[in-house]
């Protein structure tokens, strides 16, 4: 796959239903990533959601993780190389040595060179009405660190699902500028028709940056017949705060979009933000 031009990068959002089984979440995947070949379609970065390789339907149920050296991530990198594409995948439970575990991103470039740059900051320990309890803390780590990746001049800022709702972890990434910010999460149905499309939005206008969230979408259904749902509505938001792609039904499905350089510039000059901060 061949880059149109450096102030452009076109980006696909991939909504997964993952479930609790691995190798049926490396499938969908994959099958995801065979789309795009099949297509021919130029896609500089393929964003996966939170919990793309594992989802704990069972809130009680263990879980030992997944080592970084996994044979999938080496499967990963070569389908990288090969299309010169970047897999984002928003996090996967990763082993993490004499402590609990981490809920990390996984960074493929298109050198099929991987890393782990950012750990999700804010656990999520919250009882909704209407929901099951989710005690995040309970097995993982939080991070610590905000982190930024680059494609080409692309500088662009890595978050998970509950860090959403932290303004001051995005307020890092404004005065960096970065240019895109990856919001991969599982959303639970009731806080994503309150809050979802509010807090990305808002994110977008208060950055001036472009919000590309993958999400978990539908029915998860264990090998043992458990269910747990997600709210979906995948999108991609201009830094305007303007929805341009949105998955409007559950389930496996990807958009696509070209951010362009010129839309952030243009967003930036005529509200110049970074002038104006009186407040650190």
């Amino acid at each position: 796959m061949t880059r149109v031009s450096k102030f452009e990068l076109r980006v696909a959002a991939c909504q997964m239903t993952s479930i609790d089984d691995v190798k049926s979440n490396a499938s969908q995947i994959f099958e995801f990533l065979k789309n795009f070949e099949a297509h021919e379609d130029n896609v500089d970065l393929v964003s996966f959601p939170e919990n793309s390789l594992f989802f704990r339907i069972n809130t009680g149920g263990e879980f030992n993780g997944i080592a970084k050296d996994d044979p999938f991530f080496k499967e990963l990198a070569a389908w990288a190389r090969q299309y010169k594409t970047n897999i984002h995948l928003g996090s996967v439970a990763l082993k993490n040595p004499n402590t609990k575990l981490l809920n990390g991103t996984v960074w493929v470039n298109s050198e099929g060179e991987i890393c782990f740059p950012y750990s999700k900051i804010h656990l999520f320990d919250v009882d909704v009405p209407g929901e099951a309890g989710v005690r995040e803390s309970d097995i993982f780590t939080a991070g610590t660190e905000t982190a930024v990746v680059q494609i080409d001049q692309w500088n662009i800022g890595l978050s998970i699902c509950y860090d959403l709702r932290f303004s001051e972890l995005y307020l890092r990434y404004a005065k960096a500028e970065v240019d895109l910010i990856l919001v991969p999460s599982a959303f639970l149905v009731t806080t994503g028709k309150a809050h979802w499309h509010n807090l990305l939005k808002a994110r977008a206008i208060e950055t001036q940056a472009y919000i590309v969230a993958a999400a978990q979408g539908g029915q998860h259904l264990s090998s043992a017949g458990e269910k747990r749902y997600t709210y979906g509505h995948s999108m991609i938001i201009e830094p305007w705060g303007e929805v341009v792609k949105e998955v409007l039904d559950e389930g496996q499905k990807y958009i696509v979009h070209t951010l362009k350089k010129s839309v952030i510039e243009k967003v930036r000059a005529q509200i110049p933000m970074r002038n104006h901060r009186r407040l650190s």
